[in-house]
């Protein structure tokens, strides 16, 4: 799957770019362009990164864990990750610079249409009915590494859910006051033509900001839900039976493995293509 995502990644990428920003006809190409260097670039400087930070994890995940050493490997996640959106920016700075009034619009209507079902989702009238929805999906994310889990465990979700400072009002303002804050970035950098080396520092700080708040109460925010968060996910870890670990530890090296696949694919292609200009 992770394999089979990956090859995939231009085209889905581009359709999921001209869902939000409509590009024209002279934007296409070079939309493209940028979405296929991307990828060329992350395949042969990154993909080794996730693999190897995989490894790591993969071996202590049969031992307990601490809240410190999750938040740990957190933090070295956002680390390894970082260099993709910086890279992106760079590639499409350019891309954005072109984008006009119509399809700043377009990509405001899109925004709304993103909230309205985000809102579905999260922010059910009934209370019974948002608790429901979040151990549905909590359930189904540790599910998906340590596989099924047992009605004890069901229940260490559902009370840490109802003790979570976990505010979905309080995360949908600000991801509509930063998605304002975009909009409004757009529309200045074109509107003054400001030089692509300018642009791509602003956008790499517009970046930052997405999941590194600049509002100083809602940082603090992101901050004490990142502890209880990490704390949350090492109670559940150090919850989990042998045969449950397994599962993980199988889990994190079929995606490791997938990972080096696809690394050791690029480098047949590249030695494909050096062969045959030889």
């Amino acid at each position: 799957m992770v394999k089979l995502g990956y090859d995939q990644g231009p085209r889905l990428a581009w359709w999921w770019l001209d869902d939000y920003v409509d590009f024209s006809r002279q934007q296409k190409p070079h939309a493209k362009q940028a979405i296929q260097q991307w990828f060329g670039w992350h395949r042969s400087a990154q993909l080794s990164e996730y693999a190897d930070w995989l490894s790591v994890v993969r071996s202590q995940i049969n031992d307990p864990l601490t809240p410190e050493q999750v938040c740990r490997w957190s933090d070295e996640l956002q680390g390894v990750i970082a260099p993709a959106f910086d890279h992106a920016v760079h590639l499409g700075t350019p891309v954005v610079l072109s984008l006009g009034e119509t399809q700043w619009r377009y990509l405001e209507q899109r925004y709304a249409k993103s909230n309205d079902k985000l809102r579905r989702d999260y922010l059910q009238p009934n209370p019974k009915d948002r608790l429901k929805a979040s151990i549905k999906r909590s359930v189904k994310r540790i599910e998906n590494l340590y596989g099924n889990i047992d009605e004890k465990q069901r229940n260490l979700i559902i009370a840490s859910i109802e003790t979570s400072p976990f505010n979905p009002e309080a995360w949908l303002l600000e991801r509509e006051r930063r998605q304002q804050v975009t909009l409004s970035t757009l529309e200045q950098l074109a509107t003054e033509s400001t030089p692509p080396e300018q642009a791509a520092a602003i956008l790499r700080t517009l970046v930052e900001y997405t999941y590194r708040s600049d509002d100083p109460d809602y940082r603090a925010y992101q901050v004490s839900l990142a502890g209880y968060t990490c704390g949350f996910i090492s109670r559940m870890h150090n919850s989990t039976t042998p045969s449950q670990r397994q599962h993980a530890h199988d889990k994190l090296i079929s995606w490791e493995t997938d990972l080096r696949a696809l690394m050791a694919d690029n480098r047949l292609t590249d030695n494909q293509l050096s062969n045959a200009s030889e």
